[in-house]
């Protein structure tokens, strides 16, 4: 891995798969663009080192294996990436080009600023560190995410991932972590609305979670320590065990486990014949519901 014996430096490619099938290459202080528009520039590489560069034309690394980039800038014309890669680490990168990521595994993402929507799909085995991200279906049915330091912003993200967790990050989002399996996330911000429905196996310790209708029709739902904000209509037909630092809006149908927080709002509990709604539910230490 990275056992490097060539190097290129200080040049400039337009061309089509100008460096295909380079192996053991450093490439530093190199600019990908120009008037001959060539795709694929470092195509089904291996052991490749890209350091300080620029990219300005579609799709440069695919089918790569072991593929290191630091302070590299990739623009919006930039588009799919990275793709199909295996051993991809990112460092200190700014990407701006759609679908940035898509397919590949063992995935590092270190202290970068990324601009691209559908980011990461179908992707895994991510780390994550210290990153800030604006996408729209970012990491869509991606498995085995580890990350801290996280921004993110962007609607429709972590939709189908599976078995991650998440520590100190900041998610502003909406229709986040739907259908998702598996998932924890310790000690951050959650806002956004609709927040994790279907998904199972989900749990948030002593995260900050805001917006509207969050957590519905959830399976082996958890809150540890958790504060909320302008929650309404949360847990609706859930399975969930709750602590809830301070108040929540209202808790609407809860189908099962036990909810518990220093002040509820609202309980709203409607009757419909096709689900039961048996959770019990404290304000403090009094039961709510079923009421005694």
């Amino acid at each position: 891995m990275y056992n490097i014996m060539n190097r290129i430096e200080n040049k400039r490619f337009d061309e089509e798969r100008a460096l295909y099938a380079s192996e053991n290459t450093e490439i530093i202080n190199c600019r990908f663009e120009g008037p001959a528009d060539g795709e694929s520039a470092l195509k089904e590489c291996r052991d490749i080192i890209v350091e300080n560069c620029y990219c300005d034309l579609r799709y440069p690394m695919w089918h790569c294996d072991d593929i290191k980039i630091k302070n590299t800038v990739q623009t919006e014309n930039c588009r799919a990436a990275l793709w199909y890669d295996f051993g991809l680490t990112l460092e200190n990168c700014k990407l701006g080009g759609i679908k940035a990521v898509r397919e590949c595994r063992n995935v590092t993402i270190k202290g970068c600023e990324i601009n691209s929507p559908e980011f990461g799909w179908r992707s895994g085995d991510i780390k994550i560190e210290n990153t800030s991200l604006c996408s729209q279906y970012a990491f869509f049915e991606c498995k085995n995410i580890e990350a801290e330091g996280l921004e993110l912003t962007g609607k429709y993200t972590f939709q189908y991932i599976e078995n991650a967790t998440f520590r100190n990050c900041r998610f502003d989002t909406k229709d986040a972590f739907w259908h998702s399996k598996n998932v924890t996330v310790y000690d951050s911000f959650v806002g956004g609305e609709y927040l994790a429905w279907y998904s199972e196996g989900l749990t948030l310790v002593r995260c900050h979670i805001k917006g509207t209708q969050p957590l519905c029709y959830c399976k082996n739902l958890k809150l540890v320590d958790c504060t909320t904000e302008d929650c309404d209509l949360a847990f609706e037909y859930s399975d969930v065990e709750a602590e809830i630092k301070g108040g929540i809006v209202s808790v609407k149908n809860p189908q099962s486990g036990k909810i518990c927080a220093d002040k509820i709002g609202e309980l709203i509990v409607t009757k419909d014949s096709r689900r039961k709604v048996e959770a019990q539910v404290f304000e403090g230490d009094r039961q709510i519901y079923p009421v005694k």
